[in-house]
C-alpha cells in the first residue's frame, strides 16, 4: 500500500489552515516528499507522521513557496539523530540552491546527495518508488511527478515444483531475486506470471495545461494537480502567470481516466473554494478540494 498526504496545499503565501506547498507518500518504511514550502515540518507533525524517515526530496521547482521549508526540515532530520544518506532529486541547479539555503543549516550528521534533471523526461527507481519526472510549462524549469509502486506476478508454487526449484530459493523469487543453489541458477521468470497492476499517482503544480501532464497521470489512482484559480473571470491571469485553473485541472483528469482528482496549490485571493466545484464536477465528477492533512492509502487491486 501506499500513504499519500497533502501537507501543505496555499499557492505563494502560507494562509491560516494552509501550509505552502508539500505532499508526502509512505511505502514499505520510506518516506518520500514533493516540494517542502514553509511550514512543512509542523505539517508533517500535525499529521502525526516523521521527518527522519525521508528517504527523498522531490523539487517540482526552485521558487520560495516550494522550497523554503528546506532548511527548517533538514536541522530536524538532524536533531532526530538522523545518519542515512538524503538524496534530493530536481530540476538542473539543485545542488547549487540547497547549498546556498544550508548557510542557515550548515552542519548535518548525513550526507545529502543530488540528481539533477536534465532531459525532459528522466526515470528512475529508488526504495521501491518507480519515479517518472516530466517537464512542463511554467514560467521557470519546472516539473510535475508520477510515482509508481510496481508490482509483479503472481507466484506459482506448482510451476516451481515441477521445476524442482528448492523450497528456500521460493521467496528471493518470489521478490524477483536470482537464486543460484547447489550450481543451478534459478530466474524470477520461472516462477512468477505476468506483471500485475501496481500503484500510481501523479503530482503536477505551477503549469499550463500540456498534452504531457495527460500522458503521464494516464489510468492514475489518484492525480494531485494544481487548481490556482477557479474563478472564470481569471483564466488571462492563469495564461500570463502559467498556472491552471479548477478546470483545466479537472480536463487533465478527465482526459487520463484517473480514479481521483485532488485539487491543491489555491490562490490567495481564493474565497469560497466549495462554491465552484458543482462546475468542476460536471467536467471530472471525482474531485476533491484538497485540504491540509487530506490522505489517502492506495491499495493494489484485489485479485
Amino acid at each position: 500500500m501506499l500513504d499519500v498526504c497533502l501537507l501543505g496545499t496555499a499557492g505563494m503565501m502560507p494562509l491560516p489552515y494552509r501550509w505552502l506547498t508539500a505532499c508526502m507518500t509512505r511505502y514499505n518504511g520510506s518516506h518520500l516528499l514533493i516540494d517542502c514550502g514553509e511550514g512543512t515540518q509542523i505539517a508533517i507533525k500535525e499529521k502525526g507522521w516523521s521527518c527522519n524517515p525521508i528517504d527523498i526530496i522531490c523539487f517540482t521547482h526552485y521558487h520560495a513557496d516550494h522550497i523554503s521549508g528546506l532548511p527548517g526540515l533538514l536541522l530536524s532530520m538532524g536533531n532526530a539523530d538522523r545518519t542515512e544518506p538524503l538524496l534530493m532529486a530536481g530540476p538542473a541547479g539543485l545542488k547549487k540552491v540547497v547549498e546556498s539555503l544550508r548557510v542557515i543549516a550548515p552542519e548535518l550528521p548525513f550526507e545529502i546527495q543530488y540528481k539533477e534533471f536534465t532531459e525532459k523526461d528522466e526515470t528512475f527507481e529508488f526504495h521501491g518508488y518507480k519515479i517518472h519526472a516530466y517537464r512542463v510549462n511554467h514560467n521557470i524549469v519546472c516539473y510535475g511527478y508520477t510515482i509508481e509502486i510496481p508490482r509483479g506476478g503472481k507466484f506459482d508454487p506448482e510451476r516451481a515444483k515441477e521445476q524442482n526449484i528448492p523450497l528456500k530459493a521460493w521467496n528471493p523469487l518470489q521478490k524477483g531475486n536470482i537464486v543460484t543453489i547447489d550450481g543451478h541458477t534459478y530466474t524470477p521468470d520461472m516462477v512468477l506470471g505476468e506483471a500485475r497492476k501496481g500503484i500510481k499517482l501523479t503530482y503536477c503544480t505551477d503549469t499550463r495545461p500540456t498534452a504531457k501532464i495527460a500522458e503521464a497521470a494516464k489510468n492514475s489512482d489518484l492525480a494531485i494537480l494544481e487548481g490556482m484559480y477557479a474563478e472564470p473571470e481569471k483564466i488571462a491571469k492563469a495564461k500570463q502567470y502559467k498556472h491552471m485553473t479548477f478546470y483545466e485541472a479537472a480536463q487533465i483528469a478527465a482526459k487520463a481516466n484517473v480514479k481521483e482528482l485532488w485539487l491543491t496549490h489555491f490562490s490567495p485571493s481564493l474565497v469560497g473554494a466549495e462554491g465552484y466545484m458543482p462546475k468542476v464536477k460536471e467536467i471530472f465528477p471525482n474531485t476533491r478540494l484538497g485540504k491540509d492533512g487530506l490522505s489517502v492509502e492506495l491499495n493494489f487491486e484485489e485479485e
